[in-house]
């Protein structure tokens, strides 16, 4: 879907679309709030856990297990895979990291071949928030994905929602941990917490870099740029622009005009983006209420990669 423009572009989109319309998320939400009570009440019960793989992590594979009608005894398998896929989107990648990465995204193929078999002989029709078998055969218009479109867009699914929504929920939780007073004010006022998600979204995106093919020549600062160059985007570097952000490099939960990019604009913008909002509003306010004490264990350790902004661990202590 993010490497296409219309007419492609839009008839792969429209398929999508019925997942993240207002009524479907509202039949979400319920789901959401569920699966973020389970991973409180779990994580309560130990004192210390690792905040991004023992919480964070759990919300987004249970929801796009949902939409992709994973069974769960197979759910275990998302995450390894969302992870190695992504890694390989990175710009510099060693002949030995990309094979493992690609290896990744057959192995991932061949599961969804067979799941998609499943959903073309048992249709899912429930009100689960399942959207595989939405995507499996005819629309209303009588016209089909291909195969490979069905399989890449099933993948896009899964990296779309898994480490974005994951990365945000940690990101915003370290940032409340870097900036005490807005996690009081936070606590203080929990209606913050919408716009205390999208000041976690522009002030730690967890998409720093983005790149886009010129379909034209262009001329950007001066620079100029022929149709088919590529360019990278910092979404990171222009959610921290001071011309644009009073205090650009503090944390602020009430920050008003607050136009990021972290969800990218346009005929590109992030499809899910109303259901990441939701999902990471539901966890890091919960989160935050559940426990009145949250404090590092060990040394958080962020990924190394340049692309996604996020951690590889978190531990932490936290008590009620």
């Amino acid at each position: 879907l993010v490497f296409n423009d219309p007419p492609r572009h839009t008839r792969v989109r429209k398929r999508l679309a019925p997942a993240f319309t207002p009524r479907a998320l509202r039949a979400l939400e319920g789901r959401v709030e569920e699966v973020v009570a389970e991973s409180l009440d779990d994580v309560a019960g130990r004192g210390a856990f690792d905040l991004l793989h023992d919480f964070a992590m759990k919300l987004p594979i249970e929801l796009i297990g949902d939409m992709l009608g994973v069974p769960r005894e197979d759910r275990g398998k998302l995450s390894p895979w969302a992870v190695a896929i992504l890694g390989g989107l990175e710009a510099d990648l060693t002949p030995e990291q990309r094979d493992e990465y690609s290896q990744a995204v057959d192995d991932f193929k061949d599961y969804l071949r067979w799941l998609i078999s499943e959903r073309e002989k048992n249709p899912l029709s429930d009100d689960t928030g399942e959207v595989l078998s939405k995507l499996v055969g005819p629309d209303q218009d009588g016209e089909s994905l291909t195969e490979l479109e069905l399989l890449h867009n099933c993948i896009f699914l899964l990296n779309a929602g898994h480490e974005t929504t994951a990365n945000t929920i940690t990101n915003g939780i370290d940032a409340l941990l870097r900036f005490p007073d807005q996690m009081q004010r936070l606590r203080d006022d929990p209606d913050l917490i919408v716009s205390a998600i999208e000041e976690v979204l522009r002030f730690e995106s967890s998409v720093q870099l983005n790149n886009r093919k010129l379909t034209a020549d262009a001329e950007i600062g001066g620079v100029g740029m022929k149709k088919g160059d590529y360019i990278w985007l910092c979404v990171g570097a222009a959610n921290r622009d001071p011309e644009v952000f009073p205090n650009p490099d503090r944390m602020d939960v009430g920050r008003e005009k607050n136009r990021h990019l972290a969800f990218g604009s346009g005929i590109h913008a992030c499809a899910g983006m109303s259901l990441g909002r939701m999902e990471a509003r539901i966890a890091l306010l919960g989160f935050v209420q559940r426990f009145g004490t949250i404090e590092p264990s060990g040394t958080p350790l962020h990924h190394p990669r340049a692309r996604f902004r996020g951690f590889v661990e978190y531990p932490v202590r936290a008590s009620e």
